[in-house]
């Protein structure tokens, strides 16, 4: 995240004036909404179109798995009838936890959001939220974003990320579904609400994810943040890490969330690859050159570990390479790194492993990236604190490019 972005972050906790929360009033109430997902080929970054205003206008935006809110960029072309600028004081400011009214970065307002409706199998009606709470910035936040982009979508667990206002209002349970495309050229999509997963050919792929709690980092993730702030990123509990079915030696202390908001895994679209504390990438790398044992290649980066895959089998989960295993919170809950989420096609014959160098004391131990994600449906219950993931639905003959966006039958 550019330091502009972090900077806006920071002083937008210091501004608030906006009205209460408009609930939506639709003639139709969905059970489940819907967005597509596309990735870009330059950045690596997971984008959506998001449609507000009045007139309604599409914008694309940052996917921000963790991210606070939505912010726009509102210093070109904005212009809607809709708009409700700040009122300071209202119960939504302290909501935001918004400490003042003043700010030279941006401010918070409402307006009209319109999204469209699913069963889980297909789209269904368009249906709108007169007031939707979301951040307007400024132009010069945009540096480090893909091109065409106006803004980032926050889906963090956060009061007001757009799941928990989605969930208000339409009376629907706080939890949604991602599941981000492998190709550029193919769509991922996100859902929110209460619905099957029906990807082509007919295949729920909600019907067998395994469970792990999702934990709350005390402290802020955040660049700057009041203290006392909680991180609104989703963390998970790995108690330790396999290659090829073997345990790595961890620093076990690495792999826990400490009182000061230090160590543990976290989970991110922003990152494209996994990034490790020093000590847990060379564990892995060691491990998993030893049981590849293919040819190394020179480093392209940022990807250190480079192979030869001449001879390296084709499998319906990718490169026929050893499997990563995150252990969870028994020996029975696994979640599978296999080829097709480790390595990275990076030119003809050469594949390399989708994991970074983090440094000896990062803020967080282990950030599970996009590269990882990719083919993998996860689904965040905010409400019981739950993480439901498929690891990759390959081995369901399916990708997350399967949902039918094209029809509403």
């Amino acid at each position: 995240m550019s330091s502009a972005i972090q900077i806006f972050i920071f002083s937008l906790l210091l501004f608030c004036s906006f009205n209460p929360f408009t609930s939506a009033q639709p003639s139709f109430r969905p059970r489940a909404l819907v967005l597509s997902i596309t990735k870009d080929a330059s950045t690596l970054q997971y984008l959506t179109i998001v449609n507000q205003r009045t007139p309604l206008a599409s914008i694309n935006v940052v996917v921000d798995l963790g991210g606070q809110f939505l912010w726009v960029d509102c210093d070109q072309f904005y212009q809607s009838s809709s708009y409700v600028p700040a009122r300071c004081g209202s119960a939504q400011c302290n909501l935001a936890g918004s400490k003042a009214c003043t700010s030279t970065s941006g401010e918070l307002a409402q307006d009209v959001f319109a999204i469209q409706s699913t069963n889980g199998k297909n789209p269904g009606p368009v249906v709108s939220i007169p007031r939707l709470l979301f951040t307007c910035g400024s132009t010069f936040l945009l540096e480090g974003l893909a091109s065409g982009v106006r803004g980032m979508a926050g889906l963090g667990r956060s009061p007001i990320g757009l799941p928990s206002q989605f969930a208000a209002a339409f009376s629907f349970n706080r939890k949604f579904a991602i599941c981000l495309p492998s190709s550029i050229s193919a769509n991922g999509v996100i859902f929110f609400g209460n619905t099957p997963y029906i990807m082509m050919p007919d295949i729920d792929i909600s019907s067998s994810l395994m469970y792990t709690p999702l934990l709350i980092n005390p402290v802020s993730t955040a660049s700057s943040y009041t203290q006392g702030d909680r991180s609104t990123e989703y963390f998970i509990g790995v108690k330790s890490i396999q290659v090829n079915t073997k345990s790595i030696s961890l620093n076990t202390t690495l792999l826990s969330i400490q009182s000061n908001g230090y160590g543990g895994t976290k989970i991110s679209t922003v990152n494209p690859y996994t990034v490790l504390e020093t000590s847990i990438y060379n564990a892995l790398t060691k491990a998993f050159v030893r049981e590849a044992n293919l040819p190394r290649v020179a480093p392209i980066a940022p990807l250190e570990f480079c192979f030869d895959s001449t001879n390296v089998a084709s499998t319906r989960l990718g490169p026929g390479v050893p499997s990563i295993d995150l252990v969870l919170q028994s020996e029975n809950v696994v979640w599978r790194i296999t080829g097709s989420n480790s390595m990275v096609q990076v030119r003809d014959n050469v594949l390399c492993l989708g994991f970074v160098d983090g440094g000896s004391n990062p803020r967080t131990s282990i950030v599970i990236g996009g590269h990882q994600l990719e083919d993998n449906l996860l689904q965040f219950d905010l409400a019981t604190s739950r993480l439901g993931f498929s690891s990759s639905l390959l081995g369901r003959q399916t990708t997350c490019s399967n949902f039918n966006f094209t029809s509403n039958a």
